[in-house]
């Protein structure tokens, strides 16, 4: 895609360790920890080997992942889906949200196989917190209601050291 900025390779190494694999269709670390390692990338809607890929906003530190998981397990998603049947005021913030990740997508690139659809279950049901809180840290407070509100409702994912700390854990474990 012309026109993008390069992703320092830096970054592209720290999220193939966070990832265990190479990442694929970056085009932008879209928000970082406060201790600076990459926690969400943007993609492009189709990947290199031509798969459409509707996750523009794509969580990547284990220790965010992790804490996301946790509130899923915890039946935050139905709880939240539930309340959009009965709250016409975030039924119509999350179908905004859902645009506003569209319109961010298409800047990316048109694919026609994932027109109109979006990530986490947008605009009907919430069906992966994981995608909802990329798009809450990827572009701020205030776009995303349902991504914000699990973003509060996590804890300092980054607390009790750098995530560097984690991964040269994992890295040890490997070599085990």
């Amino acid at each position: 895609m012309t026109g993008q900025p390069r992703v320092a390779q830096a970054d592209l190494d720290w999220v193939q360790a966070q990832l265990g694999r190479v990442p694929r269709g970056v085009v932008a670390v879209a928000h970082r920890c406060p201790c600076g390692c990459p926690t969400v990338l943007r993609t492009l809607p189709r990947l290199p080997d031509g798969t459409p890929f509707p996750t523009s906003f794509y969580a990547t530190c284990p220790r965010l992942t992790g804490a996301i998981s946790t509130l899923e397990s915890q039946g935050l998603m139905a709880e939240m889906t539930r309340r959009l049947g009965a709250d016409d005021e975030l039924a119509a913030a999350y179908r905004a949200a859902h645009a506003d990740y569209l319109a961010r997508r298409a800047e990316l690139g048109d694919v026609s196989e994932i027109e109109g659809v979006s990530a986490g279950g947008m605009p009907d049901r919430v069906k992966c917190l994981h995608a909802l809180v990329a798009h809450s840290l990827a572009v701020g407070p205030g776009v995303n209601p349902l991504g914000d509100e699990a973003l509060a409702a996590l804890p300092h994912w980054w607390d009790g050291g750098c995530c560097e700390d984690l991964l040269e854990d994992a890295k040890e474990e490997s070599t085990l």
